[in-house]
């Protein structure tokens, strides 16, 4: 399937928060700005929806960054940081982004994920199949092969990473 953007195309876009925010942490020691990458992504589409997937803590810091995600127009689906006996943590929505796509999938010509996990090759698989072009943005250096490999289209937010950027420190941006 050759990639067809134009304006009148009905993008959904399902961000995988976690995954995004902990490439950018870890690659570049710096946080995402989301409203740059969904603007990059949507290409002068029409958005249909895009729902960023986030796990909230018990102190609730991550409140702010809600409110910024919503004033850019990304809703938020929230789910509780698990931590369990032994003290390890859990959280992810893998499974509840999948079937958000799979249901909103009738409705859109094309679906976009922000991830880089490869644990959703199958739902790019399946979503293919079931007449959606797919694509994937995240930052190269952290996405599975297989991922890139299987989805419609790649972009690759390490090719300029400061566009997608937000550093605590503006000088060490600058010099990058």
């Amino acid at each position: 399937m050759s990639v067809i953007k134009h304006k009148n195309q009905r993008v959904g876009i399902f961000i995988d928060t976690q995954n995004l925010y902990h490439s950018a942490k870890n690659i570049y020691g710096s946080k995402v700005n989301f409203d740059q990458v969904v603007k990059e992504v949507l290409a002068g589409r029409s958005l249909t929806r895009a729902v960023a997937y986030v796990i909230t803590t018990e102190s609730g810091e991550e409140k702010g960054f809600f409110e910024a995600l919503g004033k850019i127009g990304i809703e938020t689906k929230t789910k509780n940081l698990q931590v369990f006996a032994g003290g390890a943590k859990k959280g992810d929505w893998d499974v509840g982004l999948a079937i958000d796509a799979i249901k909103l999938s009738s409705k859109l010509d094309a679906i976009i994920l922000i991830t880089g996990d490869g644990d959703f090759v199958p739902l790019v698989e399946y979503l293919k199949n079931s007449g959606c072009q797919v694509e994937v943005a995240s930052f190269g250096k952290s996405t599975s092969a297989k991922l890139i490999e299987v989805a419609d289209d790649f972009i690759d937010l390490d090719k300029n990473p400061r566009k997608y950027l937000i550093s605590g420190n503006k000088n060490r941006n600058r010099n990058k």
